[in-house]
């Protein structure tokens, strides 16, 4: 069974690693992360999220917090 956007984006977030919107369509293609982080977090999946502000710029970081 192939695996979706959705699949390998919680996949790769269980691993500890964090994940924006660009290193989101660089590793899976995806377009539309918050909308994935959505899913995940309607099926339960705790992500958490942090407004990250940098050269000027706002975007979000996701993560899993697995302590």
């Amino acid at each position: 069974m192939k695996k979706t956007q959705t699949d390998r984006i919680r996949m790769y977030l269980e691993t500890g690693k964090s994940l924006t919107a660009m290193d989101a369509l660089v590793r899976f293609n995806c377009l539309r992360l918050a909308a994935r982080i959505k899913n995940l977090r309607d099926d339960g999946v705790p992500i958490k999220s942090e407004l990250v502000h940098k050269d000027g710029k706002k975007y979000s970081r996701y993560f899993m917090d697995l302590r």
